[in-house]
């Protein structure tokens, strides 16, 4: 989640939305939408390409098993968080920001650091039905962590430049963390199709193999998800 975002404060947040408002309903015409971007709005959208094609790289392996379209998937959310981190700097560069930003920055991370990261979970090895709900919820959590930021952030205290001074919950770019785990185990042959995933799997009802199966490491994700929702979890800025 890029420092974008953090400078939103609350007097200026009904000025911001009615400029917003009135900037696309005043454009008329063919692609008025486009022509209104920001270059910060293009280099946002170009965090979501970044986790497009991470996703559609974990397809081919899928398809294909070329370790090649599993390490390119696996490499493209780390552009993405070079987009997020730029997209901030060159709206402060531009001195133009608009609230069409703040959800496409909020957008593109759901897709780099939320989608792509779960189904690079599912590539690797997580694949009972057990460890795809947790995937899932991995996945709604940080959908629902970045709508509370929107939401919240006038309400976050600011420093002396007017940045929030911490974050509530775990920020959803976190979630390279586990992408770096998974490369490690991908490197190491640690993956289905070879050694196997680490830890194995336990089998809390049911037979092993039916839907009560679940591998021990689907429950980091399940922590990592409850850490990005908490609100008690306050994690400062740098």
């Amino acid at each position: 989640m890029s420092r974008r975002k953090s400078s939103t404060t609350t007097p200026d947040m009904d000025e911001l939305k009615t400029t917003a408002l009135h900037q696309y309903q005043d454009t008329d015409g063919h692609f008025s939408l486009v022509r209104n971007f920001r270059l910060a709005d293009l280099v946002t959208i170009m965090n979501g390409v970044c986790g497009s094609f991470s996703i559609f790289s974990s397809a081919r392996y899928l398809l294909t098993n070329d370790p090649e379209y599993l390490w390119t998937a696996m490499i493209f959310p780390l552009a993405g968080l070079m987009f997020d981190f730029m997209d901030g700097k060159v709206a402060r560069w531009r001195k133009s920001s608009s609230m069409l930003g703040q959800e496409l920055d909020s957008l593109a991370d759901l897709i780099s650091f939320g989608v792509a990261p779960s189904l690079l979970a599912f590539v690797v090895g997580l694949r009972t039905y057990l460890d795809t709900v947790i995937l899932t919820g991995f996945i709604c959590c940080g959908l629902a962590r970045l709508a509370r930021f929107n939401a919240t952030v006038a309400l976050i205290p600011k420093n002396d430049g007017g940045k929030a001074k911490y974050f509530e919950g775990l920020p959803i770019p976190s979630s390279l963390g586990l992408v770096g785990v998974l490369s490690y185990w991908a490197k190491k042959g640690w993956i289905e199709g070879q050694q196997g995933i680490p830890w194995g799997t336990t089998t809390l009802w049911g037979v092993k193999g039916g839907r009560g199966e679940v591998h021990l490491v689907s429950f980091i994700f399940a922590f990592w998800a409850a850490a990005m929702v908490s609100k008690t979890l306050r994690v400062p800025k740098p």
